[in-house]
């Protein structure tokens, strides 16, 4: 069995690696910017993977509802905790937003959607396009709340959040599955075909971002805000997700979907709106990094057990 986890995880992991190497050669050695790559991702890519895969998915009532109240609750959860955290440690303004964003987000697209189809199949991949999308949705929308508030008043952060077309794409996708209306041909396969493109972008921003992150000085605060944020994700996240999915009576492949998804390492994105809105980018940067490289221990320990 722990043969078969291996594998399949190798199977998961070396086309995610690819692009991250990519990003770190081109950060080296082609002196590539990051500033514009996060406005690429963040004004192009993002609301066509968004509308697309709203568009797509289809699950029952039930398990739209159930995943939906999952979703929020975990993230409000996770939000709070973070806070108050952030609040008891007498931590700046940026690093309890870059604490929330830690603690709130997981690499739920990226990583989680290859890794759960290859864990849980086809089943568990349906099972989990709700929250994969959720956390899309709301990376753009909270997250970017989450991330502008640290140095923006709540008035500039609001419209921070929609002054981005992500949440359009959000909107209209909801008014065409409401009156059952789809795209013809030729735009929704040109839609499909942006937002395929959006894995490889990201990773090999991170793969930049990586190649940035060691040279800096590390502050008492920096130190703080990183050991806290990896005591959340890897700690008290999973405990939270389990209390959650214990309050909501979800079992099944449901169940072993959304726990994983949520044991998932620190979202890439998560690292993008830091970088983008002075939310503690270094200490996103390197947590991402540390708590992606223990998931790949961790991971297939927790997918054993839900299995």
């Amino acid at each position: 069995m722990l043969a078969e986890i291996f594998a399949t995880l190798f199977d998961v992991i070396v086309p995610l690696s690819l692009p991250v190497i990519a990003g770190v050669l081109l950060s080296r050695f082609g002196r590539l910017e990051i500033k514009p790559l996060l406005n690429f991702t963040l004004y192009y890519i993002t609301p066509f993977l968004i509308f697309d895969t709203l568009m797509e998915s289809r699950l029952s009532r039930e398990d739209v509802y159930l995943t939906l109240a999952y979703s929020l609750l975990n993230l409000i959860l996770l939000a709070v905790v973070a806070n108050l955290l952030g609040k008891l440690l007498k931590l700046p303004a940026n690093d309890i937003a870059g604490l929330t964003l830690i603690s709130s987000f997981t690499n739920a697209v990226n990583y989680g959607i290859p890794l759960t189809l290859l864990a849980f199949g086809q089943l568990g991949l349906e099972k989990a396009s709700v929250f994969i999308v959720m956390q899309m949705v709301m990376m753009h929308t909270l997250g970017i709340f989450f991330a502008a508030r640290s140095h923006f008043t709540i008035k500039n952060a609001l419209k921070s959040v929609f002054a981005l077309p992500a949440i359009y794409a959000v909107l209209l996708a909801m008014v065409l599955r409401t009156f059952d209306l789809t795209l013809p041909g030729g735009l929704s396969t040109g839609v499909s075909m942006i937002a395929e493109a959006y894995p490889p972008i990201v990773l090999a921003v991170l793969g930049a971002q990586m190649a940035n992150v060691k040279t800096e000085s590390i502050t008492r605060n920096t130190r703080i805000t990183f050991w806290t944020g990896m005591g959340m994700r890897l700690l008290i996240a999973p405990l939270i997700a389990l209390l959650c999915l214990h309050l909501l009576k979800i079992e099944g492949v449901m169940f072993s979907t959304l726990l994983v998804l949520s044991c998932m390492p620190v979202a890439i994105n998560a690292g993008i709106l830091a970088e983008k809105f002075d939310a503690s980018p270094k200490v996103l940067t390197t947590t991402i990094l540390w708590t992606t490289l223990l998931s790949f221990f961790i991971l297939p320990v927790l997918i054993v057990l839900v299995k």
